[in-house]
C-alpha cells in the first residue's frame, strides 16, 4: 500500500483563493488588508522567506510593506518600530522575521507586538488563547497542519497524535490543536527514552524537530496520517522532511511530501491571519 499524498500547494491555492475574495469583500467597505513584515540583517534564509510572505500578500490582494533594517539596528530602535505600526491603522499585521541579530531579544520584540496584530501566532497573548481556547492568531505552521488534515476529512476524535518536538513555534501548539479536536496527545521529545514505542500507537504523527529521518518506516502504524513539518537538506543539498519518505510512504494512509506539503501552507496560513486581523478591525469599526 502506498500512502496517499497530501498536496499543501493545491490545499494552499485552494485557501488562497478564498482570501483573494474575502480581501476584495473588505476592499468594498474600504478597508485594504496590510500585513508590515519587517527583516534585520542580511540572513540569506530569511531574506527568502519574507520575500515569499510579501509576494504571496500581492497575490492575493494583501499591501504587504516590507521594512528591512542593517544588522546593527539596535533593540530600541526595533521596538520604536514596532510601536508605531502598533498605532498605524492601515497595517493590521505585524510581522518580524525570526532569528533577530543576537543583541536583540527577540521575546521582548515579539511582545512589544500588540496581540491584535500578531499574526505569526507567537504573542503569549495567542499562545494563552490556543491554551484556554479562546479566540486568538493561531502559530501558522501548526494551524496549515490542521488544514492539511481538515482538507482530507480525517476525524480526530479518539485518535492518538504524537507531536515529536516541543518548540513554541510547531511542537506545542500543534499539540493543543490537536487537543482541541479531543484527540489523545503525546509530546516527544530528545529526552523521550523510546520515540519508536510511542510512535508505532500514533494514528497521526507530526514530525517537527529539523533532524533527517527522525521517523522511519518501521515506526509507523499502517494507515497512519504522517504530517512532516521538516525543513533540512541531505548530503545532496536536497531539501528533505524529518521523515524517510520514500520508505514510510509504503506503511502510512497519508504523508506531507517535503516540499510541497507544510511549507506553502504556513504562508497561506499568515495570509488567513492578516486577513482575520481586518476583518475583526472591520468590525470594531
Amino acid at each position: 500500500m502506498t500512502a496517499q499524498l497530501i498536496d499543501g500547494i493545491a490545499l494552499s491555492k485552494k485557501i488562497r483563493f478564498e482570501v483573494a475574495q474575502r480581501a476584495k469583500a473588505l476592499k468594498e467597505i474600504g478597508i485594504q488588508p496590510g500585513l508590515a513584515v519587517i527583516l534585520v540583517g542580511d540572513n540569506p534564509a530569511s531574506q527568502v522567506y519574507v520575500r515569499n510572505k510579501v509576494k504571496a500578500c500581492e497575490e492575493s490582494g494583501i499591501r504587504s510593506v516590507m521594512e528591512k533594517y542593517d544588522g546593527s539596528m539596535t533593540e530600541l530602535a526595533l521596538l520604536e518600530r514596532v510601536a508605531a505600526l502598533n498605532s498605524d491603522p492601515a497595517v493590521h499585521g505585524i510581522l518580524v522575521q525570526l532569528p533577530l541579530p543576537a543583541h536583540i531579544d527577540a521575546h521582548k520584540v515579539i511582545e512589544a507586538i500588540s496581540p491584535e496584530k500578531d499574526v505569526d501566532g507567537f504573542h503569549v497573548a495567542s499562545a494563552g488563547a490556543l491554551m484556554v481556547g479562546q479566540p486568538g492568531f493561531w502559530p501558522c505552521t501548526p494551524y496549515g497542519c490542521m488544514k492539511m488534515l481538515d482538507s482530507i476529512s480525517y476525524p480526530l476524535k479518539g485518535k492518538h497524535a504524537v507531536v515529536i518536538g516541543r518548540s513554541n513555534i510547531v511542537g506545542k501548539p500543534m499539540a493543543l490543536m490537536l487537543l482541541q479536536q479531543s484527540a489523545t496527545v503525546t509530546i516527544c521529545h530528545s529526552a523521550t527514552p523510546d520515540l519508536k514505542a510511542m510512535t508505532l500507537q500514533a494514528d497521526v504523527v507530526v514530525a517537527a524537530v529539523g533532524k533527517i529521518n527522525v521517523l522511519t518506516a518501521d515506526m509507523v502504524k499502517p494507515g497512519a496520517v504522517v504530517i512532516d513539518v521538516g525543513m533540512n537538506r541531505n548530503q545532496d543539498g536536497k531539501l528533505c522532511g524529518d521523515v524517510d519518505f520514500e520508505s514510510v510512504r509504503q506503511v502510512a494512509g497519508w504523508i506531507t511530501p517535503v516540499p510541497g506539503g507544510v511549507g506553502p501552507m504556513t504562508i497561506t496560513m499568515l495570509l488567513v491571519n492578516t486577513l482575520t486581523a481586518a476583518e475583526r478591525l472591520g468590525r470594531a469599526h
